[in-house]
C-alpha cells in the first residue's frame, strides 16, 4: 500500500492514497453506463478510469475531442456523461475530476479491488475509412494481459518503482497502453504531466527520480535531440506512432545515455511488437501473438488479441515470432510499375542529414494519371535549411529508385 503509483506536480501518490481518490470520485458518479473520459492530468485521467471501472461504466475513448465528436458521440451513446479536470461546457453532462480532500470520509483503507476480466473496460475509436469514429471495445483481461506483455517485452518486467513520464495523452491507445495501464500493473510509477515542449520535457523528467522512463514520439524525439546542452538522463526511451528512423534512434540512445525501443499496434489490436532499432530492424511478437498471410493482407490474434484482426500495414515476416514491417496499405503507390510506401519515402528522406523534416505527397490528379495509364509524379517537402536542393536531390538518389524521386521537390 506504500508503493508509489503516480508523481503528480512532483507529489509521491502511494497506493492508498490512489485508492482513496478512486473511491471518492466513484461514489459520486451517476447510473449511467457509458462515460467520456476527458482529464488532461495522467494520474487523474487514471482515478477516472478505474472509478468508473468500479461502477462498471465503459470509458469512452475518443480520436479527437472536437465540437462534432462530441456531438456524434452524445447521438450514440445514450446518457452519456464526461469526467474532466477542467471546466468544460460540452454536449453532456460534465463532472469535475480530483483528488480526495485530506481529512475526509474516504480517508480509509481499501483493498485493491479485483475485476472480471470479461468486463467491457473501454471503448477507443478510430476514423476508420469512411471518416466516421469505429468504436474498438476492450475487456479488462485483455488490457491487463497486454500491459503485462509489455513488460516483458521492454524487459522491464521486474523493474519495480520505475517512473513514466509521458509526452502523448492518455486517451490516446498507445499513450494509455505505456503509461497508465503499464504503470499499474507492473508496479510501476506514471507522472501526471504531458509537457509538450522540448524545455518542459526535460524538466519533468529530470525532476523524477530513478529509474525513469521517456514514451515519446519521432515528432518529439526530434525536437528534443536538437536542444543544446545536456538532456536529462533516462533509463528507457519508448517510441512509437510512426517508424522510428535508424539516425534519430541512435542520436536519441547518446543523448538520454539510455536504450531506444520501439513499439507497433494499433487501436484496433493494440500493441503487437517491440523492437531495439539500433540492434535489429526486425520486429518481435509479444507473447502468444500471431500472424497469418493471405490474399487479403496481414492478420493477427492470440494474447490479448480476442479476435483475428486485419491489419492495415504491409508485413513481411521473418520468422513465427519476427517480421519486417514495409508502411501502411493505404500509403502504397505504383509508379512506372514499380511499388514502394510513402512511409518508406518519408523515411528515407528524414534520414538524410540535415534534414530536419520531410514528406513525400501523391497529388489525386498524379494518381489519377496513373490509373489512366500514364505515369504519376510524386513531389516532396523538406525542411533542410543547410542543404542546397542540389544536395538533397543527390542524398536522395543514393536512397531510393529514379521513379520515386520527387518532381518538384519543394525546400520550405
Amino acid at each position: 500500500m506504500d508503493a508509489v503509483v503516480a508523481f503528480d506536480a512532483g507529489q509521491a501518490i502511494d497506493v492508498a492514497g490512489f485508492l482513496r481518490d478512486v473511491h471518492a470520485l466513484a461514489q459520486r458518479l451517476p447510473e449511467r453506463e457509458f462515460v467520456l473520459n476527458a482529464c488532461a492530468n495522467r494520474y487523474l485521467f487514471t482515478v477516472a478510469l478505474c472509478a468508473a471501472l468500479l461502477r462498471r461504466q465503459v470509458t469512452l475513448l475518443p480520436s479527437s475531442q472536437s465540437a462534432a465528436t462530441m456531438q456524434a458521440l452524445a447521438r450514440s451513446y445514450a446518457g452519456l456523461y464526461a469526467l474532466n479536470d477542467r471546466p468544460e461546457t460540452g454536449a453532456f453532462k460534465t463532472i469535475a475530476v480530483a483528488r480526495a480532500p485530506p481529512g475526509s470520509a474516504f480517508d480509509v483503507a481499501y483493498d485493491i479491488p479485483s475485476l472480471a476480466s470479461e468486463q467491457v473496460a473501454l471503448i477507443l475509436f478510430t476514423s476508420g475509412s469512411t471518416g466516421h469514429p469505429v468504436p474498438t471495445a476492450k475487456t479488462w483481461g485483455s488490457l491487463v494481459y497486454s500491459a503485462q506483455s509489455e513488460a516483458l517485452a521492454l524487459g522491464i518486467a521486474a523493474n519495480r518503482g520505475l517512473a513514466i513520464l509521458g509526452t502523448v495523452p492518455a486517451q490516446h491507445s498507445y499513450g494509455l497502453e505505456s503509461t497508465v495501464l503499464l504503470a499499474l500493473h507492473n508496479g510501476l510509477a506514471l507522472a501526471s504531466e504531458h509537457p509538450f515542449y522540448p524545455a518542459d520535457v526535460c524538466a519533468v523528467l529530470q525532476a523524477l527520480p530513478r529509474p525513469r522512463m521517456l514514451v515519446t514520439t519521432p515528432v518529439h524525439l526530434r525536437a528534443l535531440c536538437v536542444v543544446e546542452g545536456a538532456l536529462p538522463e533516462a533509463d528507457l526511451v519508448l517510441s512509437a506512432t510512426a517508424a522510428l528512423p535508424l539516425e534519430l534512434a541512435t542520436l536519441a540512445q547518446a543523448r538520454f545515455h539510455a536504450p531506444v525501443m520501439e513499439i507497433y499496434g494499433c487501436s484496433e489490436a493494440g500493441q503487437l511488437a517491440a523492437r531495439t532499432p539500433t540492434q535489429s530492424p526486425h520486429w518481435a511478437l509479444m507473447r502468444d501473438i500471431r500472424l497469418r498471410q493471405d490474399a487479403s493482407g496481414t492478420w493477427v490474434c492470440g494474447g490479448h488479441v480476442p479476435a483475428e484482426t486485419l491489419l492495415a500495414d504491409v508485413i513481411e515476416s521473418v520468422s513465427d515470432t519476427h517480421f519486417t514491417l514495409h508502411g501502411r496499405t493505404a500509403d502504397l503507390i505504383n509508379i512506372a510499375g514499380k511499388r514502394t510506401s510513402l512511409n518508406y519515402l518519408n523515411h528515407q528522406l528524414n534520414a538524410i542529414e540535415g534534414v530536419e523534416d520531410g514528406v513525400f505527397f501523391m497529388p489525386e490528379a498524379q494518381a489519377a494519371t496513373e490509373a489512366a495509364g500514364g505515369v504519376a509524379r510524386l513531389m516532396a517537402f523538406a525542411v533542410a535549411p543547410k542543404l542546397s536542393e542540389q544536395a538533397l536531390r543527390a542524398a536522395l538518389r543514393e536512397r531510393i529508385d529514379p521513379a520515386f524521386m520527387p518532381r518538384p521537390l519543394y525546400r520550405v
